[in-house]
């Protein structure tokens, strides 16, 4: 198939066996509708890439920052290898345009769904590991990650739990815990954009995001910096 070869040259790995990037590519709800009932799905390649993803990020921390404690280093790791950041290299690579779908999962816009792009990127971890073995893994994954792990800041620790970081200011302010909620929803079901408002007694903040969560972390963001912090 062309495109696979160009989404090889798209990962900078060409596969030995290309059953290996089909299988990598294959979502369960397409091997669920295949004829052939030998169609297996990538789900145990997600599991096999999530570890060595894991293992590759937590080494490139542990050298890249020895000063650091393993909370630091836990905390970093979470935000590199969190499923938006996932979706995010998925689509960079073109991944959504390869995927193996079912029909269902097709019409509900599967090929553009963070969970599913995230996994996706899992399983082609897994793919080139068991292809290649480890150095060609790592060199995508180092590839991939370059750019997060140089804008990484060692001083703002706290950049995927603003949630946490506001409700301890709340506490040390004695003031109200803060109290989130959604005031706006924007976009297809498959792409939604959410704008949460943050409340912190008489201070409020709003955050905007491809989930709730992110957008909850956005608004905490917010009102810690409209706190000074």
């Amino acid at each position: 198939m062309p495109e696979l070869a160009d989404f090889e040259t798209r990962i900078g790995y060409h596969f030995q066996r290309r059953e290996l990037l089909t299988r990598a590519l294959t979502h369960k709800s397409y091997s669920h509708e295949a004829k052939a009932g030998d169609v297996r799905d990538n789900e145990t390649f997600e599991f096999l890439g999530d570890s060595v993803l894991g293992f590759v990020i937590g080494d490139v921390l542990f050298h890249r920052f020895p000063a650091l404690d393993e909370g630091a280093l836990s905390k970093m790791k979470a935000y590199l290898v969190s499923a938006t950041s996932l979706a995010a290299k998925a689509r960079l690579y073109g991944m959504g345009d390869v995927i193996l779908l079912g029909v269902g999962e097709e019409k509900s816009g599967g090929r553009k769904k963070d969970s599913l792009l995230a996994n996706l990127f899992e399983a082609l971890i897994a793919g080139v590991y068991l292809d290649g073995g480890i150095m060609p893994a790592r060199h995508l994954i180092e590839r991939s990650f370059v750019h997060d792990l140089a804008s990484l800041n060692t001083e703002d620790l706290l950049f995927h739990d603003y949630k946490t970081a506001l409700q301890e200011l709340a506490q040390g302010k004695g003031l109200p815990l803060p109290d989130y909620s959604v005031v706006g929803e924007n976009g297809p079901d498959h792409d939604k954009r959410f704008t949460v408002e943050v409340r912190v007694g008489d201070h409020r903040a709003r955050g905007e995001g491809s989930s709730k969560k992110e957008a909850q972390q956005q608004a905490a963001k917010h009102a810690l910096d409209a706190f000074g912090e």
